[in-house]
């Protein structure tokens, strides 16, 4: 027993949705096989803003973040002054470097009711999360780079 839609709409498009599922299929079960779903985090300007630092700086950044709560996020913002990518490449690198600030300020001045704290460590969380995901862009972008190559004394040497 149907139970009756408010909206016309949504029934229409209900049974649209089903007759198309039945024709797809024969045997009355529907398939998911060649539906492609991709899924995008939509990032605030904070959050956006944490640049991508090579792997050990962001550890480094992290460990800052666990102990001092901001100090991390405050270095990072003077590697967006010295070049790091972030996900804000229409703002000006200031601007950025401003973000990241903030962000630090916001941190150390919320630390005394734990808020700031836990939030800084997961900042530097963040930060690790970037720098590895970088690090794997790069390696499957040239992955061959990482072939043996031999020098002139017959010694194999791998550049990774």
């Amino acid at each position: 027993m149907e139970h009756p839609h408010k909206d016309g709409e949504t029934a229409a498009a209900a049974t649209v949705a089903a007759a198309t599922a039945a024709a797809a299929d024969p045997r009355g079960t529907s398939s998911s096989s060649g539906v492609v779903v991709q899924v995008r985090e939509k990032k605030g300007p904070l959050r956006a803003a944490i640049p991508y630092m090579p792997f050990p700086v962001a550890v480094i950044c992290l460990f800052l973040n666990t102990f001092v709560p901001g100090l991390g996020t405050f270095v990072s913002a003077f590697t967006v002054l010295c070049g790091a990518r972030t996900d804000l490449p229409d703002r000006h690198m200031c601007c950025v470097f401003w973000l990241n600030i903030a962000a630090a300020l916001i941190q150390i001045l919320t630390a005394i009711v734990m808020v700031g704290w836990i939030m800084s460590i997961f900042w530097g969380m963040d930060m690790v999360i970037l720098a590895i995901s970088t690090q794997a862009t790069r390696n499957r972008a040239s992955p061959s780079s990482c072939e043996p190559q031999s020098h002139q004394q017959g010694v194999q040497k791998s550049l990774c």
